[in-house]
This record gives C-alpha cells, sequence and structure tokens, in this order.
C-alpha cells in the first residue's frame, strides 16, 4: 500500500498532490451526474485528455490543484484548486468540488476549503480570494458565507445547463476578513 503524502492535513480530511496515478479516478468523477450539476460541467472528458490535463496541472505555477482525502482511510472524496494566481495584485480563485453525495453534509468540504484558504493567505501571501457559485446550489452559498465569503455581485443567466439558465455570484474573501475570523 501507497502512503500518500499528506500536504494540508485538517482534523477531518487532508490535501494531497494530485498525480499521474489519479487519473482513473478523477475522470470517473467528472461523470457524476451531481457534481456535474453543481460544478456546471457541461463538456465531456477523456482519459487521455485529463491524463494530459493532470500533467499540465503538475506544472502550472499559475494554481494548486490538490486531491481531497479522508484522514481515517485516505479515501478520495474530491478535489480542491487555487486558480489564476496572480502575485502582483494577490489574488486568485477557489473551487471545489465533493465527488458525491454521500460525502456531503459532513464538514469535509468546510475544512478542506479552510486548509486551502489558509495556505493562500498565510503562504502563498493572497490578499484576495474568489469564487463562483450557481444559483441552484444553496448549500455551497451557505458554506462560503459561513467563511466569511461576502457576495460581490451576479452574472445574470451566465450558465445555461438543463435547458435552463442560471444565474453565477461572485464571493470574495480578503485576508483580513480571514484574519479576523481565526
Amino acid at each position: 500500500m501507497t502512503v500518500q503524502a499528506r500536504f494540508l492535513e485538517g482534523e477531518q480530511v487532508y490535501l494531497r498532490p494530485i498525480g499521474a496515478e489519479d487519473a482513473e479516478w478523477y475522470f470517473h468523477n467528472l461523470y457524476d451526474p451531481e457534481t456535474r450539476r453543481l460544478t456546471g460541467t457541461q463538456r465531456h472528458f477523456t482519459k487521455e485528455g485529463i491524463s494530459a490535463y493532470i500533467e499540465r496541472k503538475i506544472q502550472d505555477d499559475s494554481s494548486v490543484l490538490l486531491l481531497i482525502a479522508l484522514c481515517e482511510n485516505d479515501e478520495l472524496i474530491g478535489d480542491i484548486a487555487l486558480q489564476d494566481i496572480d502575485p502582483y495584485n494577490r489574488n486568485c480563485n477557489i473551487r471545489i468540488a465533493i465527488s458525491s453525495l454521500a460525502q456531503t453534509g459532513k464538514g469535509y468540504g468546510t475544512e478542506a476549503l479552510n486548509l486551502m484558504l489558509d495556505y493562500g493567505f498565510g503562504i502563498l501571501n493572497m490578499h484576495r480570494i474568489e469564487l463562483n457559485v450557481f444559483d441552484y446550489n444553496p448549500r455551497a452559498l451557505h458554506v462560503y458565507e459561513k467563511l466569511g465569503f461576502k457576495r460581490e455581485g451576479v452574472q445574470r443567466e451566465a450558465l445555461y445547463y438543463n435547458h435552463e439558465y442560471h444565474d453565477s455570484i461572485t464571493m470574495g474573501l480578503l485576508e483580513d476578513e480571514f484574519r479576523a475570523r481565526k
């Protein structure tokens, strides 16, 4: 059994680097219907395309893509990323996907977000971290607000998914807001 590197570790979950060996898992999770709906994923993917994507992400200095695993048994339950890292203006965006409904509502996503936000503000020296969430995902909106994110705007009817248009809500968190909450 391979011992996984635990890059950022919490009480319930840890975040670890993604590698070529994770391509199969990542590929299958991109086809979970609920994950696709909540993330607004419209494209189709191939295993070869996912392998190439992972290789590019490993070399990409403008993003940090990590997998979320349970501390108790190393089960992979999702992924999280800081993307479009702008070191000059000290901002980036964050995204997260928990791969199955069975793993939601247990605080795993909140803990993973806290780990990544602490890394973004405390190690990467970000000043502002933003995200987008679709209006039909009230659970995620609640989590983001609980973490201190503020609603900054709405991109009206920005996503066309399943025969309907949906709003995309932009939220942001500043480093002093994050530190005040800790």
